[in-house]
C-alpha cells in the first residue's frame, strides 16, 4: 500500500507543478488574443503566425493541463448520480472507470499518435499557411506528452481510488 501511496503522491505532485507552469500560458494566450483583435479591428491588418499562435497555445494549455484538471476534479462529469453516492461508492466508480475507460483510451492515443508525430519530426512540419509557423512537430508532440501525463494521472486516481475504497487512504498528497 505504501508504494500506492507514494505513487499517487509523486504523480499529483508532478502534474500540480505541471499544471501550475502551463497556467501561466493562459496569460500569455490573453496577450495574443488582444494582439491580434488590436492589429485586426484597429490597425486592420492581420498576421497568420499570431493568429496560429493563439492556436498553438490553446492546444498546449488543453493537452498538458489535462491532468491537472483530472488532479483537481476538474474535468467534465455527468454527475446526476455520481453525487448521491458515498464517498466509498464514488471510490469505487473512480477506480473501474480509470481502469476500463481512462488508462485504455490515454494508451490508445499514445499509441496512435506515434506516427503521426513521428511524421512530423521526420519531415520537420511546418505551417502549409503563408506566414504560419515552423515547428509544427513541436506541437504535435504534445499530443502523445499530455496523455501520457493523463495516463499517469489515471493511474495516480485509480490507486487513490482503490485506497479510499479500501479504507486505507489516510493522507496522499491532493
Amino acid at each position: 500500500m505504501s508504494f500506492l501511496k507514494g505513487y499517487v503522491n509523486f504523480v499529483n505532485s508532478l502534474n500540480e507543478k505541471i499544471g501550475t507552469a502551463i497556467s501561466w500560458l493562459t496569460l500569455v494566450l490573453v496577450l495574443v488574443v488582444c494582439y491580434d483583435v488590436f492589429t485586426r479591428y484597429l490597425l486592420e491588418t492581420s498576421v497568420v503566425a499570431v493568429q496560429e499562435l493563439q492556436w498553438h497555445i490553446f492546444s498546449i494549455i488543453f493537452l498538458i493541463a489535462a491532468a491537472y484538471s483530472l488532479k483537481h476534479d476538474k474535468h467534465v462529469r455527468v454527475d446526476v448520480l455520481y453525487t448521491r453516492f458515498s464517498e466509498k461508492n464514488r471510490a469505487w466508480i473512480d477506480f473501474f472507470g480509470s481502469l476500463i475507460f481512462l488508462i485504455p483510451f490515454c494508451a490508445l492515443a499514445i499509441w496512435c499518435s506515434q506516427n503521426f508525430v513521428e511524421s512530423s519530426f521526420k519531415f520537420a512540419e511546418t505551417s502549409p499557411d503563408p506566414g504560419g509557423l515552423p515547428a509544427r512537430y513541436i506541437l504535435k508532440a504534445c499530443i502523445p506528452l499530455g496523455f501520457f501525463l493523463l495516463l499517469l494521472q489515471g493511474f495516480g486516481l485509480a490507486f487513490d481510488s482503490l485506497l479510499t475504497a479500501l479504507g486505507k487512504n489516510e493522507e496522499t498528497n491532493q
